[in-house]
């Protein structure tokens, strides 16, 4: 949903102040605008960025930070410099680590460099006794000389064995001369280790105390006049770290503390993407749940507000149509706007597992096999018991079940077939998006084809090879990706769209049976 037509005006004039701040050309930041009435029923806005601005809390024309200046000053100083003390004696410490470690890895190389030598001789000293005993034993006897020759041979058999234990006595004698070689590193080491711990153990806490007095100085008003700390409104949780900086607490705050009416609020993206993606210059985002959903809820309260839609509440009652049914499977064709599962909250409890139950109250297990997103349509594939949901996971987790999805993108896709391969996780402060991390996110493979272009868009098949929360939406949108948001879609898109529908739907679905082994395809084409 576009931003108030008053919102979209504060952030084009806004777009144009922010572009004279350099440092936005390659590390972007969230802004925020906030319309507001005056008490003579003058309309204004006020405007405020994320946490810090080049390196500083104050900018002239933009919403201060929130926490009590006045009172963090009297702790914090003093506080960041113990801090960096501690820094310090922590850098001294690694610098007298480091030559220890680098000299305890050179004696490991050289150590291993002997024990490979070693291994290579007494290979090749087990060979020849090998070869000994094998001759031995195939030299034929006569029997005037049987008795001298079994001697012969107990004797040969005796010295071969006593040159194996001498081969096996010397490589102990040489991981024992090695251990005594590495015993004055790894003591020191041990030593250094343990106050570098303890050190560590002084760090967490004084940065927890620390943290614990930066939070009081953050107070929250909303409308009734209610003030709440920030560990108030996340209790029994930890605050999130930055909670109460970014801009929608900020602007909330100045507006209550001036004595103005808030009318309209929006986010824009403003400057280069994130690495992880998911952010895009000019684009309207709204406000992250993980670190301003509990402020959020507090501070607009006493306000009169849009209510929030209710999923699901417009669709009919014969959803989701049934595509397939046998005494295992049921495929059904969710409809947008259907949860999957159910939402936290009774208004979220309508969806498809909810609906499934009520059809078939005799089936066990979990029932649905996999999800598809609240607005994502398509095929969706369930189980009535557990075994079968079981096979089902195994199937899933095996890649042997075949998904197309079909959709259009915003933009005009060069080449006509792909892979994608970019790993994702959970944004933690804004969830349920989800981002590309290189080093904590789970693989996530995406193939597509092209199907059919227009002067704007691009018509594809999508086929996920893995089945990541969002996964064709974020390697639809991200630069690393198809760098084209898939149409309609509110939380990946660059800009505001009137699009009803998110523009993408599971369309095929096939495997092969897991009771009767006979290969199945089904198929509900889009509707658009």
């Amino acid at each position: 949903m576009p931003p108030h037509p008053l919102a979209q005006r504060a952030i084009a004039e806004l777009r144009r102040d922010v572009s004279r701040f350099d440092p936005l050309a390659t590390d972007g930041k969230m802004f925020g605008v906030l319309v507001v009435a005056a008490a003579d029923g003058r309309i204004g806005y006020l405007r405020a960025f994320s946490g810090m601005l080049g390196g500083t809390w104050h900018v002239d024309g933009y919403a201060p930070p929130v926490f009590d200046y006045a009172a963090r000053e009297r702790f914090w100083p003093a506080g960041e410099a113990e801090l960096a003390t501690i820094d310090a004696e922590l850098a001294a410490l690694d610098d007298r680590i480091a030559p220890l470690r680098a000299e305890l890895a050179a004696l490991d190389e050289r150590h291993l460099g002997e024990l490979t030598a070693q291994r290579d001789v007494h290979a090749a000293n087990r060979r020849d006794r090998h070869a000994v005993r094998s001759g031995s034993r195939s030299t034929p006897s006569t029997d005037s000389n049987d008795d001298a020759s079994g001697a012969k041979r107990t004797n040969a058999s005796h010295e071969l064995d006593q040159l194996s234990r001498a081969d096996g006595a010397e490589r102990k004698r040489m991981l024992a001369s090695h251990r005594q070689q590495r015993e004055p590193l790894t003591a020191k080491l041990r030593v250094l280790d343990f106050e570098r711990n303890q050190i560590e153990r002084r760090k967490t806490a004084r940065s927890r105390e620390l943290l614990v007095a930066i939070h009081e100085t953050y107070a929250f008003a909303n409308a009734r006049g209610e003030l709440r700390t920030v560990r108030e409104l996340f209790a029994p949780a930890e605050p999130p770290g930055g909670a109460g900086d970014c801009a929608a607490p900020k602007l909330l705050a100045l507006a209550y503390r001036e004595k103005l009416r808030p009318i309209a609020f929006a986010e824009v993206w403003c400057g280069a993407p994130p690495a992880t993606g998911g952010r895009h210059d000019g684009a309207c985002y709204p406000a992250c749940r993980g670190k301003c959903g509990p402020i959020l809820a507090h501070a607009l309260g006493g306000l009169i507000t849009d209510p929030l839609p209710i999923f699901g509440s417009t669709v009919a009652d014969d959803e989701p149509k049934l595509v397939y049914q046998d005494a295992w499977l049921i495929v059904v064709d969710k409809p947008v706007g259907l949860l999957s599962v159910p939402g936290r909250g009774e208004q979220l409890r309508d969806s498809v597992l909810v609906r499934l139950r009520q059809r078939y109250p005799d089936a066990t297990g979990p029932l649905l096999a996999h999800r598809l997103d609240l607005d994502t349509s398509g095929l969706l594939l369930a189980a009535t018991d557990q075994q079968t949901y079981g096979a089902l996971q195994r199937m899933f987790e095996s890649r042997v079940i075949d998904k197309r999805y079909v959709a259009w993108v915003e933009g005009v896709i060069a080449g006509d077939t792909g892979t994608i391969d970019l790993p994702l996780r959970v944004d933690l402060d804004d969830r349920p998006r989800q981002i590309v991390d290189p080093v904590h996110g789970k693989q996530a493979i995406t193939e597509w084809r092209v199907l059919e272009r227009t002067a704007t868009r691009t018509k594809l098949a999508l086929f996920p090879r893995t089945g990541r929360t969002h996964q064709l939406r974020v390697h639809a949108a991200h630069p690393r990706g198809l760098g084209a948001p898939i149409v309609g879609d509110r939380l990946y898109a660059r800009t505001p769209h009137d699009e009803p529908r998110l523009l993408l739907h599971a369309e095929t679905l096939s495997l092969q049976h897991p009771h009767t082994g006979q290969w199945l395809t089904f198929e509900r084409p889009a509707s658009f």
